[in-house]
Parts: C-alpha cells; structure tokens; sequence
C-alpha cells in the first residue's frame, strides 16, 4: 500500500502548484493531483488560502487517491482554519505618516530623502528612514528590514543564553529569517532555531516566549503533555503571551504558484 505523508507548506521556496495538475473533487474540496515518478503520497496544503494539492505515484488509481485526501479532510480543513484566521498587515509603501511598529510600540515613519548612507533611527513617537534619493519602495523596505534584523541580533542572544542555562540545552546555531505563516521553527536534528523576522516589531515577551518555546522543542519534539509541563514550569505565563503573538498581525505577503 502507498504510504501517505502530510505537509503544510510553508513559504514560496516550497515546491510550487504545477500548471499541470488534474483537479478532482473529494467531499466538496477541489484537489489538485500531479502525478511524478515517487514512490509515496504527499498531501500539502498551502497558504494563503488553503489549496489542496496531492503529488501520487504515476501507478497509484484516483480511487486510492480520492480514498487518501478523504482519511485527511479533518486535518486539511484544520490548516485552512489557520490560514485563514491569521491576520495580516495591509501593504506599506514606505512614505512619510506611515503606522510601523518596534518591540510592540506604535511609530509614525518620517521618510528623509538625502545623499547620505542609509539609516534608521527612532526619535520620539517617530520612526526616521534615511533613503537616497533614487530608492523605491523595496530599497526603502531592505533598509528597514536591516534595521529590524539587526534589533534581533542584539536582543536573541541574551535570551538564548539565559534559557540554555535553565532547560539545559544549546542550539547548534540560530538565525533569523523571514517567514510567511509561522513565527519561529525549530530542527531538532539538527538542532538548529529560526526566528522570525517579525518579531522585531512584537513586543519583547513575544520573542522570548518564541525562544523559549523552540528551545523546549529541542527537548520534546511534539506539542504534548511533557512540552506543556515544561513551559508551564518555565514561562508560566507563556499561554497569554502565545495569544498576544497569535493576535497580532503577520507582514503582507504575495504567493507564487
């Protein structure tokens, strides 16, 4: 029998939806089925709105594939749930008067066009962008996105020493990436931590309870009963802090398929 597995799929690196997938329809749900020279079946479900999509051995019948997507409707309907209840932030066209945010802090962002090297600054309840004079939108956005990687660079480390000392154990390496769905992962095998980009504009608990949390990942790989024990044990209060974070917006995001 074909093994079955099941994937969310994450961000646009993933492999993309092919032009030349035939649809089927299973308990109402449209599912897109390519079929390739593998050996097992893979389910993914992905952002931002659910698409189903089943990659299946060239041999395997629609019946057995109908049969797969059908053992799994629970479990695709539960992340378009997620999908579609995460908030999002509308586009930003880097201009002057401009809402951006900074460890949970609202900031008014004051674009300053000069031929001077690029820089940010915060000033007050204002957030001042120091672009040259021919950038666009996404240079004014990279220099941004700089400043924000460089707050985290200064504020993980210290957290990540502080809980590697209390749980007793140490990330191989960690980085920071941007990520469309998710605010954090953790490889356990290879034990190594993501951090999202975003959180440089979350309040500072919400990046510690995402570095505790991932580090108690490296202990207890599932969200089960001994994870929960732990970061009750730890972070006490890490079930408030998850519903701020879980509340809060992800940043605007296209989709390729």
């Amino acid at each position: 029998m074909t093994r079955l597995s099941c994937r969310k799929r994450w961000n646009s690196c993933n492999r993309k939806m092919t032009t030349d997938a035939r649809h089927m329809t299973v308990s109402g749900l449209r599912v897109a089925v390519v079929r390739k020279e593998i050996r097992n079946l893979h389910l993914g479900v992905y952002p931002p709105d659910g698409r189903v999509r089943i990659a299946a051995p060239i041999a395997t019948s629609d019946a057995a594939v109908r049969a797969a997507v059908a053992t799994k409707l629970g479990w695709i309907k539960r992340q378009q749930r997620g999908f579609s209840n995460q908030a999002r932030e509308s586009a930003r066209e880097m201009v002057t008067g401009e809402s951006h945010f900074v460890l949970g802090k609202r900031y008014r962002l004051v674009l300053v066009v000069e031929d001077a090297p690029r820089r940010v600054e915060l000033r007050s309840q204002r957030l001042l962008l120091h672009s040259r004079p021919h950038d666009g939108t996404d240079q004014r956005r990279e220099t941004l996105d700089t400043w924000y990687r460089e707050q985290l660079r200064e504020l993980t480390p210290p957290l990540l020493e502080k809980w590697e000392r209390t749980l007793g154990v140490r990330p191989a390496a960690w980085g920071i990436k941007r990520m469309k769905t998710k605010w954090g992962s953790c490889n356990a095998k290879d034990r190594r931590i993501w951090v999202n980009l975003e959180l440089a504009k979350k309040p500072h608990a919400c990046l510690e309870y995402l570095v505790v949390h991932e580090l108690v990942h490296m202990l207890v790989r599932k969200h089960n009963e001994q994870f929960t024990a732990l970061m009750d044990l730890h972070l006490p209060r890490w079930r408030h802090t998850r519903k701020i974070l879980n509340a809060s917006p992800l940043a605007h995001a296209s989709w390729d398929y």
